[in-house]
């Protein structure tokens, strides 16, 4: 029987070398909107997998959609502007 140890060890052995660069988090910090408006969105579906969704249910899955297309939407429009010389056209 091989103990998780050494699996762990295998595993993390390259962690120090593998964090993520400044550029990395950035990106990552610009995306956390969109990424928070899918996790409630997700939320909002789970929470009808075990029964009939209601009326509340679909408006709340409704509500979570457009929030996650909004901060899409808002992603896209930043980093279109941002990479675009001179404003967008």
């Amino acid at each position: 029987m091989s103990h998780i140890v050494t699996v762990q060890d295998a595993v993390t052995a390259f962690a120090d070398f593998m964090e993520p660069t400044d550029a990395e988090l950035d990106a990552i910090e610009q995306e956390m909107p969109v990424i928070l408006a899918d996790v409630d969105l997700l939320d909002a579906q789970i929470m009808t997998l075990d029964r009939a969704p209601t009326e509340l249910d679909a408006r709340r899955i409704r509500r979570a959609r457009r929030r996650a297309l909004a901060a899409r939407v808002a992603l896209v429009n930043r980093t279109a502007g941002a990479s675009l010389p001179g404003g967008a056209a």
